[in-house]
């Protein structure tokens, strides 16, 4: 199962050209595509629906979009409202179905003179070969580890609180003929991978915080229920590798809850990549 994670500016490259054919192109070879920066109906990108456009050129996959930065975009013809959004957030695609999704606001910074947007986790219950499987896109705030922070606390209790609370629905009912029960009842697996654009590097305190702390001693401490680091665990180093033209460090990642740390294979940059100002992460696990 091949993964990928792409920032994908917008679908605006480091060459100045707005070209979301590029960007599926780039990422087409993926069974499972976590994508941040993806806007609908913006004027600097042709007011195009970028999901939509994805989609169609990825016909394969199903995919879920998650609206973080959600503003009013509608306008009047021929004397009706025509109802449009303004939206700017994360998505995930899927060769497999995508069972359920949900959607959580992270901690919002407000700052009086720096730009800073609302930012959001999308939750995917992907139906993989391998079994169930959450899968999660992520941006975090570009600002400052003291912005971040929140918004990792807020991700580690998502992603530790969503097994015991269940699928999107869980329980019976108490009458059958009810229509309300259509399907089984959707799981919500202990496994999961995290993905995105988190604005940190290795040495940050939001990495700390996700994996575990260091030691002169001992080196870098993995907790038994902190995720694990898919670049690390597939032999690369912590201070090797970019996914940001703009840092000489990677600032993407993709983390893994521990269960998934045997099946992880390999984990690389596509450098090569031109459609955004960052590079394409990509990690592969077994079935």
């Amino acid at each position: 199962m091949r993964c990928v994670s792409y920032n994908i500016q917008y679908g605006t490259g480091a060459d100045g050209r707005h070209d979301l054919a590029r960007i599926a192109a780039e990422v087409a070879d993926a069974d499972v595509i976590a994508l941040q920066e993806v806007d609908r109906f913006w004027a600097r990108t042709g007011m195009v629906d970028s999901p939509a456009v994805l989609s169609e050129h990825l016909p394969l996959h199903h995919w879920v979009y998650g609206a973080n930065l959600d503003m009013d975009a509608s306008f009047v013809d021929d004397g009706r409202v025509v109802t449009r959004r303004k939206q700017f957030g994360t998505m995930v695609m899927s060769r497999w179905p995508i069972i359920s999704t949900r959607n959580f606001p992270l901690p919002k910074w407000g700052d009086r003179k720096l730009h800073s947007i609302q930012q959001g986790l999308l939750e995917a219950v992907i139906d993989a070969p391998g079994g169930p499987l959450r899968v999660y896109s992520v941006h975090l705030s570009h600002l400052a580890p003291s912005t971040r922070l929140p918004q990792v606390e807020r991700i580690i209790e998502i992603l530790r609180s969503a097994p015991g609370e269940g699928g999107a629905w869980c329980g019976g009912h108490p009458d059958p003929t009810s229509g309300w029960i259509e399907e089984d009842e959707p799981p919500m697996p202990e496994s999961a991978v995290l993905m995105g654009d988190m604005n940190f590097t290795y040495r940050g305190p939001e990495y700390e915080r996700l994996i575990g702390g260091w030691s002169q001693l001992h080196g870098r401490l993995t907790g038994r229920r902190s995720l694990a680091d898919a670049w690390v665990e597939t032999g690369n180093a912590e201070d090797e590798g970019s996914t940001y033209s703009g840092v000489a460090a990677r600032i993407d990642h993709c983390f893994v809850t521990t269960d998934l740390v045997p099946r992880l294979v390999r984990a690389w940059v596509d450098d090569g990549a031109t459609g955004s100002d960052h590079w394409p992460l990509w990690v592969e696990l077994r079935h």
